[in-house]
């Protein structure tokens, strides 16, 4: 056993406000380790006021930081990257501390992950151009300007990787954001204020306010904000959506799902099964894109059950702070219930439970069902934790169709050696991001985000430019204006 030493994780203050650790006016919101259940941190909500403090200092600072060259921007987003790096241990273990994640976890997937989004968008930001378009003797040019302010609402699973994945493209268009991140996990936003400070970044452009769903509804309709981007559950991204459509604010949805994995009989077995603990175990099974429907084809599926019993026989469970720790604590007691509610269902309804079960304590082993239908529970809504339905199947037709029998749309991968099939089953899938034999890897240089009740807008790459950014369009005339009269 190899225990990583606890730091202090009481920030000096509960909010970042133009530039500077305030202490929030509101309610007391204590941070609890997901590992003991003991309060770590006590912060305090912002008020209303405090809310519209930080929306009126973004947009003060707005235009001024929109106005600089989009490489001076750049600059401060890559010199923010390298601190993460510089403090990367750090980092790691407040997360562990906040999330309950394991370290092993913490040190390459969290912080890391948001600094290679930091610096993709401080290098994107300077090749940003228009177009022009030709009309003869006239013409036309385009412009893509900063939307304003906008507002980042953050979850839990992932506060600081998502905490960076939304600051990095606004920042690197010119826009201001107010970020609240989730009540549950809300230390490493502040960590990323004080860094971006650290690295340059001018007051009023990234401020956080703590709080919980009523200090996100009074981000989220404060007029002077431009654009709301939320991860969360589709019921909260519903709430916040409509919210949003009253001001007709710009939107990025990234939402929850029940992904398929699909393995057909010509798969590596070895590779499938992995991918299946990742698409359903990493980070105790709190991630929106897991494959939790895992689809085998009939001629595979007891060596596939097989095989996975016995690589989940060997998982270490226990200390996130263990460096040999594989899988941790739910993140909070009242999440740890709900998932063995779902459990109990899934027994309730007749699917088989190959391993794993409800756990105790801040624990919920890997779960395994199989013997599911499509109608059960536990096939068709999220569940949100390490708990896995594996559903038979014949054929191709079968797998794509039941696959594609849900609302949701966040996620879904192939397994396969066809790779035809692996490219025509990907294009059939309704899903916005998908994987042939891999799951869920999610480089900053690709797109991520959902259709159908999954979510709206894309995360990471280029394309989220298109949306922390406007297109304005210049007509220039050349020559005499011909008026009718």
């Amino acid at each position: 056993m190899s225990l990583i030493a606890r730091p202090q994780a009481q920030p000096a203050a509960s909010l970042y406000l133009n530039g500077a650790l305030v202490e929030g006016q509101g309610p007391a919101l204590p941070v609890h380790y997901p590992y003991t259940g003991e309060v770590i941190a006590t912060l305090h909500e912002a008020s209303p006021d405090q809310v519209a403090e930080a929306t009126a200092a973004a947009a003060a600072a707005q235009p001024a930081w929109a106005a600089l060259r989009p490489v001076e921007r750049g600059r401060v987003l890559i010199r923010a990257a390298a601190i993460i790096r510089e403090r990367a241990e750090e980092l790691a273990v407040l997360e562990t501390m906040d999330t309950g994640k394991p370290i092993q976890e913490t040190r390459v997937a969290d912080w890391p992950s948001g600094a290679d989004a930091l610096e993709f968008f401080g290098g994107l930001a300077p090749t940003v151009t228009g177009q022009t378009i030709p009309l003869g003797g006239d013409f036309v040019y385009t412009i893509r300007e900063a939307l304003g302010v906008c507002a980042g609402i953050g979850a839990w699973n992932y506060p600081s990787q998502i905490a960076c994945w939304k600051a990095a493209p606004a920042l690197a268009m010119g826009n201001a954001m107010v970020f609240k991140p989730s009540e549950e996990t809300p230390l490493g936003a502040l960590k990323l204020a004080e860094i971006l400070t650290e690295a340059g970044l001018p007051p009023g452009i990234f401020n956080v306010v703590q709080g919980r769903g009523a200090v996100g509804a009074a981000l989220v309709t404060d007029p002077r904000v431009a654009k709301v981007s939320l991860t969360g559950s589709v019921a909260t991204g519903q709430r916040v959506y409509a919210a949003a459509a009253e001001g007709m604010r710009h939107v990025t949805m990234e939402l929850g799902g029940k992904s398929p994995l699909i393995v057909f009989d010509d798969a590596s077995l070895e590779d499938a099964v992995g991918a299946a603990i990742l698409a359903n175990f990493y980070s105790s099974g709190q991630v929106c894109s897991n494959g939790t429907r895992v689809f085998v084809q009939q001629g595979i599926l007891p060596a596939f059950l097989e095989r996975l019993s016995a690589r989940l026989e060997a998982v270490k469970i226990g200390d996130p702070l263990d460096e040999a720790t594989q899988h941790g604590p739910i993140v909070s007691p009242a999440q740890a219930e709900k998932i063995r509610a779902a459990i109990a269902r899934g027994e309730a309804e007749g699917a088989r439970l190959v391993c794993g079960g409800p756990g105790e304590g801040p624990f919920v082993p890997p779960t395994v069902f199989a013997d599911a239908t499509d109608a059960m529970e536990i096939v068709r809504e999220e569940i949100f934790g390490p708990v896995m339905s594996v559903l038979s199947f014949a054929d191709e037709a079968e797998a794509v169709g039941r696959a594609n029998a849900s609302p949701y749309g966040l996620a879904a991968g192939v397994f396969t050696r066809d790779l035809a099939r692996g490219h025509r089953v990907v294009a059939a899938l309704q899903a916005g991001t998908t994987w042939i034999n891999a799951y869920n890897l999610t480089p900053v240089e690709a797109p991520f985000g959902g259709v159908k009740l999954s979510g709206i807008g894309r995360e990471n790459s280029a394309a989220a430019i298109e949306h922390y950014s406007q297109l304005k369009s210049v007509y220039v005339g050349m020559g005499g204006v011909d008026a009718p009269y």
